[in-house]
């Protein structure tokens, strides 16, 4: 997958790009990370890139020319996405980040800035894409996010394939408690059904266990995920769930 991502301070990107799993997709060339500086598509000899609004106002606006020469400059895929990191679009979520890495075969994502960018930019934009409620100084943190859930996605990149589905939200509920050695650390003991061998038994657990957690800590979902299963009573799961990733969680 190309990601070509639009961004005024490339530099950013510079760790993410050659840390972790993201390193090793790209050097396996699964996936191709391009940066651009809309400031390399300025025409005046300042470079300048942001404005005064109009109607005034707090703080400066991204310019709209530099944006769209930057855009433009770059190929068109087949099937591609036009992503505006912005904290008025869509909530980032696992569904979102798997339809993404599915669907699409290259991924525009463009950074704004300052009070943010002029609105006409939404002409060249096909998705507005947020990382939550809140305000950032800008959107290369939230397109790192973006990267990163996206790419982790795409096959090769995770060792085991099966950890992409036994997690977090994949199945509408949290992941279940997860131990490794040593068995009594400080007097917290790793539960015994883990150490029983009865694999039964342990995705039995580990099933209760998701209900469980997502109940205390995230009711919302629970209350989503009880209405997908129709009646809204909680059945078994379908085995064991206990595959792990091979690098980062």
């Amino acid at each position: 997958m190309r990601f070509d991502i639009v961004t005024l301070f490339p530099d950013c990107f510079t760790s993410v790009l050659s840390s972790g799993l993201l390193a090793k997709a790209l050097a396996k060339q699964i996936a191709q990370v391009n940066l651009i500086n809309p400031r390399d598509f300025t025409t005046d000899k300042h470079r300048k890139v942001d404005d005064e609004p109009y109607g005034g106002g707090v703080g400066m606006l991204m310019k709209p020319e530099p944006i769209f020469a930057a855009v433009e400059s770059l190929p068109i895929l087949p099937q591609r996405e036009v992503i505006l990191m912005s904290p008025q679009g869509q909530t980032i979520n696992q569904p979102l980040l798997r339809e993404l890495a599915t669907n699409y075969n290259q991924l525009i994502v463009i950074c704004g800035h300052y009070e943010g960018v002029d609105d006409r930019v939404l002409n060249l934009v096909t998705r507005e894409v947020s990382l939550g409620d809140f305000i950032l100084t800008g959107g290369e943190i939230p397109a790192m996010a973006l990267l990163n859930g996206v790419v982790r996605l795409l096959p090769g990149t995770v060792g085991k394939v099966e950890s992409l589905t036994a997690e977090s939200f994949e199945e509408g509920l949290l992941d279940y408690p997860q131990y490794t050695r040593p068995a009594n650390f400080r007097g917290w003991k790793v539960p015994d059904v883990l150490l029983s061998g009865n694999h039964a038994a342990i995705a039995k657990w580990r099933y209760e266990q998701q209900i469980k957690r997502t109940s205390d800590r995230r009711p919302d979902l629970l209350e989503k995920w009880q209405q997908q299963q129709g009646n809204g009573e909680w059945g078994m799961g379908n085995g064991d769930q206990g595959a792990e990733e091979t690098g980062e969680k």
